[in-house]
């Protein structure tokens, strides 16, 4: 090995033990130092530290940063101007974002203009596709140290609409009280919003916007696409890890395509608005985010798709299927088709080994008028010998209904009343929300 090898060696070495709660030089043998260190418990994890309750905070490295304010164009859907501002300067040492809350602040107002500007854009349109008449009821999930709050505020005055803001961080709250007074700040997890209750209470669906905590993105996902059942979501504009938002847009055939693209390729019209660097936040992560629109179909639409299905058997159905992914839907799906029918062997046999199902009339209606979802829904004959990731929303909708529903009268089943309750908690999990 050469000098510069071992000095690029002892570079490493250095670096690694700087973390290490001790270390110990064991012995030299033919030129070879052995060194043992501990890293059981570290004296500080890189960027963060701990105070005296024994939460992680983030050091700050520059807590008076402020970006410069810029104005961004009027909004293509809005005669409303969105216009950015600097972002708050957190007093120093009593709002450190916490590693439990998953908090990454954005600290630069291109990026809040930008985020907000596609806000009102998305839930604009959905109102159009909807009803015209119609205004936005906004929601911010996590608004933290208000980066996105305070242009909001007055955003949503301008328009006209309603907005209040979810949040469990009181130090949020006590900040968001002070320079917003008349702001309503529901001081709650968000895993436990009652979204169909907040939408009765505003008198219309809600546009949901937020800085999701990585880590429990795709629960709040879930939750809304729960609440849609009652129509209470109508559009989330949120920013998430971009790893997610690329599965969410997976198309077929890909490694990213799982559970996330079936329900929200079936749910919404999705759209990866653009990718969002480190450097807008504060702490950085070490990973790319990006900006996801979300347009809910709502329960009519969704009823339709789902060709009598209920949501539940689906998940079944997507469950059993992508946690054996790398199997084909033959072997992936046994086990559930004895649970369902009770161990009778010969039945499930007959099932696997069935053709399709004849698509019912309100989807061969929709494939008439050109509707994109309907036209990818016909399940190929051999659907038993494919894998999970070769198959639409819509051809797991139609695998769904020939496993659960091959039984039922056809006519039955074409005369679903728009009625037909599609489940409070399916998707969230059980112990989330009302």
């Amino acid at each position: 090995m050469n000098k510069t090898n071992d000095l690029y060696t002892i570079i490493i070495i250095l670096q690694a033990l700087q973390y290490a709660h001790s270390f110990q030089i064991l012995a030299n043998r033919g030129g070879t130092t052995y060194i043992t260190a501990s890293f059981s418990r570290l004296n500080k994890l890189h960027g963060w530290v701990q105070d005296k309750n024994g939460e992680w905070e983030w050091e700050e490295d520059d807590p008076t940063f402020s970006p410069l304010v810029s104005v961004v164009e009027e909004s293509g859907y809005s005669s409303t101007e969105v216009k950015s501002v600097a972002t708050p300067n957190l007093p120093k040492g009593s709002f450190r974002p916490k590693q439990s809350l998953g908090q990454n602040f954005l600290r630069d107002g291109n990026t809040v203009a930008k985020i907000i500007k596609t806000f009102v854009g998305d839930a604009t349109k959905t109102i159009i596709e909807n009803d015209s008449s119609d205004q936005i009821r906004a929601v911010e999930l996590g608004p933290g140290a208000g980066a996105l709050t305070n242009t909001l505020v007055g955003t949503m005055q301008d328009l006209g609409a309603s907005f209040q803001c979810i949040e469990i961080d009181p130090r949020s709250i006590d900040l968001l009280a002070e320079k917003h007074p008349s702001l309503i700040v529901h001081h709650m997890d968000v895993m436990q919003a009652d979204y169909p209750k907040m939408a009765e209470e505003e008198g219309g669906p809600l546009s949901i916007i937020g800085n999701l905590p990585y880590y429990i993105t795709s629960q709040i996902l879930f939750a809304l696409a729960d609440a849609s059942h009652f129509n209470a979501v109508r559009s989330a504009t949120v920013t998430m890890q971009y790893e997610v938002g690329q599965r969410i847009v997976a198309p077929t055939n890909t490694k990213d395509y799982g559970i996330l693209s079936v329900v929200f390729q079936l749910y919404a019209d999705c759209k990866l608005h653009f990718k969002i660097p480190p450097t807008v936040f504060y702490p950085a992560p070490k990973v790319d985010s990006v900006l996801i629109g979300l347009h809910f179909v709502g329960p009519y639409v969704l009823r339709r798709r789902l060709s009598g299905v209920q949501p539940m058997e689906l998940r079944r159905v997507l469950t059993a299927a992508f946690q054996q992914r790398r199997k084909t839907l033959r072997n992936s799906l046994k086990k559930l088709l004895m649970e369902v029918y009770g161990g009778d062997k010969e039945k499930v046999a007959s099932i696997l080994d069935s053709e399709p199902l004849p698509l019912m009339k309100s989807t061969i209606e929709a494939r008439e008028q050109g509707d994109t979802f309907a036209l990818s829904q016909d399940l190929p004959k051999d659907w038993a010998s494919k894998r999970p990731e070769q198959l639409s929303a819509g051809q797991f909708v139609e695998l769904t209904r020939l496993l659960f529903h091959s039984d039922e009268d056809k006519e039955v089943i074409q005369n679903v009343s728009s009625d037909t309750p599609l489940g409070r908690k399916v998707w969230r999990k059980l112990k989330h929300g009302m």
